[in-house]
C-alpha cells in the first residue's frame, strides 16, 4: 500500500474513531438524563405516597373542604398515572397546586394545625418537596447538557442520524405559580 493509501486509511479510522467517541458521549449523557429522572421519580413517588395520609387528617378537621381534597386526589391520581415525562411534569405542576390549596384551607383550623399527626406530615411532605426541588435542578442540568449536546456542531450530525430527540425540562407551566406571594397582615 503507498503513503497516500495509508494516510487516507488513518483519516478514515480516525473519523470512524471520532464518530464513536461522539454517539458513546450522547448515549451516556443521555442514561444520567435518565437517572436524574429516576430521582426525581423516587421523591415524587414519597410525595403520592405521603398525601393521602395528608388528606385523611385534614379529612377529619375539614371535611366540609371536600372540593379542595378531591382537587388534590384527583391531581394525585393523574400525577401517578401520567405516561411520559411531558405528562408527569404537567400533572406534577397540576398536584403542587392542588396541594398549595390545601395548606391555604389548613390555616383555618387552628385544631387542625396543633395535631401532632398533621404537623408531622407538614414537615415530611416540606421536606420531600425540598428534595424534589433539589431533584429536579439535577435533571433540569443533565437534560440541558444534553440537549445543548444534541444542538452543537458536530454532535448534532451524528445525533441526527442515530436518533437522539432532545427531553423536556421541568418547567413552571402555570403563570400563578411564577407570581410572587402576597403577604397580608
Amino acid at each position: 500500500m503507498s503513503t497516500t493509501g495509508w494516510i487516507v486509511l488513518g483519516v478514515i479510522v480516525v473519523f470512524v474513531l471520532w464518530i464513536i467517541m461522539i454517539y458513546n458521549q450522547l448515549v451516556a449523557m443521555r442514561q444520567r438524563v435518565g437517572q436524574a429522572f429516576a430521582d426525581v421519580d423516587v421523591q415524587l413517588k414519597l410525595r403520592h405516597d405521603l398525601i393521602p395520609n395528608l388528606v385523611e387528617t385534614v379529612k377529619g378537621y375539614a371535611g366540609h373542604e371536600s372540593k379542595t381534597l378531591e382537587s388534590v386526589i384527583a391531581a394525585r391520581s393523574q400525577a401517578v398515572a401520567a405516561p411520559t415525562v411531558d405528562a408527569k411534569i404537567a400533572a406534577e405542576g397540576q398536584l403542587s397546586q392542588a396541594l398549595s390549596r390545601l395548606m391555604v384551607v389548613t390555616e383555618q383550623y387552628p385544631d387542625l394545625k396543633a395535631n401532632a399527626n398533621f404537623l408531622s406530615l407538614q414537615e415530611e411532605l416540606t421536606s420531600t418537596e425540598n428534595k424534589i426541588s433539589f431533584a429536579r435542578q439535577a435533571y433540569n442540568d443533565a437534560t440541558t447538557s444534553y440537549n445543548i449536546r444534541l444542538e452543537t456542531f458536530p454532535s448534532n450530525i451524528i445525533a441526527g442520524n442515530f436518533g437522539f430527540k432532545p427531553e423536556p425540562l421541568f418547567q413552571v407551566t402555570d403563570d400563578k405559580e411564577r407570581q410572587a406571594p402576597q403577604v397580608k397582615f
